[in-house]
């Protein structure tokens, strides 16, 4: 087996090296600290794929059995469930942090608080679950930034037809259609702040807000 570095040599790895697959992190650790390493990388577009570790077979092996008897002790069960309590409370708390920054997002006048409850409440459920991959999960921008998208985001797949429109495959295309969706959802969320007369019937935030969570 080969691989291409990213100056696209051709290169095969040293005798009695092997492919350490993605998928234990501590053991991908302590492999790399413990001596040379290949990292093997695959670009898909904008993202970069995790391909494994080309290293010694037998440090590997070695690695990987002291990691198994390290992990079968009591000491090790209590620091795992400790950290696993720590991750926990630490999303419990991000949960509650950004259902507040997106209910001051909403500022939605008195008479309809608990539509923004609601609403607020809809989109925290969706977008702050470790591993959702949601604008909510992203720490490169500010919380209160993270609330506005995340809420504009659930409006257009929520209250208005962009997951069936057959948008042109014309770069800039699909931008421009979200950029007019996110427009038309904004006016929505304007017209509940000033207290404009909406027609709970025909509003499609309220009638996505009556559909059971998914």
């Amino acid at each position: 087996m080969t691989v291409i570095t990213e100056d696209g040599q051709t290169l095969r790895p040293p005798a009695g090296w092997t492919l350490l697959p993605p998928g234990d992190a501590a053991l991908t650790r302590r492999v790399k600290a413990s001596g040379p390493t290949w990292t093997v990388q695959e670009k898909k577009g904008r993202k970069t794929f995790s391909r494994g570790v080309w290293a010694d077979a037998g440090r590997i092996a070695s690695i990987r059995e002291s990691l198994l008897a390290e992990r079968s002790t009591e000491t090790y069960a209590k620091r795992l469930e400790a950290d696993r309590g720590r991750r926990e409370r630490k999303q419990q708390e991000y949960v509650g942090s950004f259902e507040s920054a997106v209910l001051q997002f909403l500022n939605f006048s008195p008479q309809h608080a608990e539509l923004a409850e609601k609403l607020a409440a809809a989109v925290t459920r969706h977008a702050t679950p470790v591993g959702s991959g949601t604008v909510a999960r992203t720490t490169r921008i500010p919380i209160e930034r993270r609330a506005e998208s995340a809420v504009i985001a659930w409006m257009r797949h929520q209250t208005t037809a962009y997951d069936s429109l057959k948008i042109a495959r014309i770069k800039g295309k699909r931008r421009e259609v979200r950029q007019t969706l996110a427009a038309e959802s904004r006016r929505l969320l304007d017209a509940y702040r000033k207290n404009r007369g909406v027609d709970p019937e025909q509003c499609p935030l309220q009638r996505a807000l009556r559909q059971p969570p998914e």
